[in-house]
């Protein structure tokens, strides 16, 4: 049983008169363990693809299945509870706290868990080990590079122990070298068994997954299985 699996998903959006398909009959298979990138022009529903998958979002017509269930039957409060369960989140702009330190951050989704302090701590100290980032952990976003920052971002992510990674335009504010190490991270997580979920518009670091989805006008006109190309 796959992971992910879409059956003929549409999304809808009402902008003013029209019905823009952001989603247009998307039918798609995921394995635990994959690592994936979502390429496309603007607009061609790669971030929609993404946020649906995420349980940011719902279908407005289809049927969206995790681990067998049948997402689209959840309560709001069930999606909640699902996304932060089983999925991580990672994007282009971070989305770190800012009066927050990095230990802070990367506690906050345990703090909502309802985890018990004396296990945050310790998992905290772990994630920002694992990201290099052990003398940083009272460092504020302002006081961290656009690289470490993300690394954070990545801590915060996983810190929960998802299944499955959600990262879009990960490197879009880095530089050459930044952005490099932070793919570096994401691949080393999926070398441990993290499904990976990329969406990009740089050919190459959509090149770098083993699969690749490539969207036009809300639908997947390719997707490609072969060996990833390294830059």
């Amino acid at each position: 049983m796959p992971m992910i699996e879409l059956q003929s998903v549409d999304r809808i959006f009402e902008v003013g008169d029209e019905h823009v398909h952001a989603l247009d009959k998307v039918d798609l298979s995921i394995e635990a363990g994959e690592y994936l990138s979502i390429m496309g022009p603007s607009g061609s529903g790669k971030s929609t693809l993404l946020n649906l998958l995420g349980l940011l979002d719902r279908p407005t017509a289809g049927r969206y299945l995790l681990d067998g269930r049948d997402t689209t039957e959840f309560d709001d409060a069930e999606q909640a509870h699902t996304r932060g369960e089983k999925i991580g989140f990672v994007f282009q702009a971070f989305h770190l706290i800012p009066r927050l330190s990095a230990a802070e951050n990367v506690e906050l989704p345990m703090i909502l868990a309802g985890i018990a302090p004396s296990k945050r701590h310790e998992r905290v100290a772990h994630a920002l080990d694992s990201m290099d980032l052990s003398d940083r952990t009272e460092h504020r976003p302002d006081q961290l590079s656009g690289g470490q920052r993300q690394r954070v971002a990545i801590a915060r992510a996983t810190v929960m122990g998802p299944a499955v990674l959600m990262a879009d335009e990960p490197t879009g504010n880095l530089d050459t070298r930044s952005g490099e190490e932070v793919v570096e991270v994401l691949e080393q997580l999926n070398e441990q068994g993290l499904t990976l979920l990329v969406v990009t518009h740089d050919p190459d670091l959509g090149k770098r997954a083993r699969r690749r989805l490539h969207m036009v006008d809300g639908r997947i006109v390719e997707d490609i299985v072969s060996e990833p190309v390294m830059s």
